[in-house]
């Protein structure tokens, strides 16, 4: 299983959503995907992981390696609507990850409104057009 990504910019940041599951068959694209982020926008990245289904060590790992990859570009990484089934714990040489229950929660605390009339949007094909999945 694979991941699906959706990214957005906003004004002063951009966010790039997940589907699927985060594993290590999908560390790859996941890669790709922070690498086109980077590449496309400014400021911070607030990674949604409200439609992503699960993830497994390997994911998360995949994670805090995007984290340094940011952080060298000059951008921080934050989380929105992690797992359940886990949580993100960098080490000590990671940089920090904040975590925020939703992207609401997480727009706000850059204050950047969700419908910000200045968005920009890019996916992949097979992104869903579902709600995200329930907490």
């Amino acid at each position: 299983m694979t991941i699906e990504w959706s990214y957005t910019v906003h004004d002063s940041l951009g966010v790039l959503a997940l589907s699927g599951y985060l594993g290590a068959q999908a560390a790859g694209r996941f890669g790709g995907a922070v690498g086109w982020a980077t590449a496309r926008g400014t400021g911070p990245l607030v990674l949604d992981l409200a439609r992503l289904n699960g993830w497994s060590v390997a994911g998360q790992h995949a994670i805090a390696a995007a984290a340094v990859h940011l952080t060298a570009h000059g951008r921080p990484l934050a989380l929105a609507a992690i797992p359940a089934d886990g949580s993100l714990v960098p080490d000590a040489a990671q940089p920090p990850v904040p975590v925020h229950p939703d992207l609401t929660a997480a727009l706000a605390a850059y204050r950047s409104p969700a419908n910000a009339s200045g968005q920009r949007q890019w996916r992949t094909t097979a992104w869903p057009q579902d709600t995200p999945r329930a907490n």
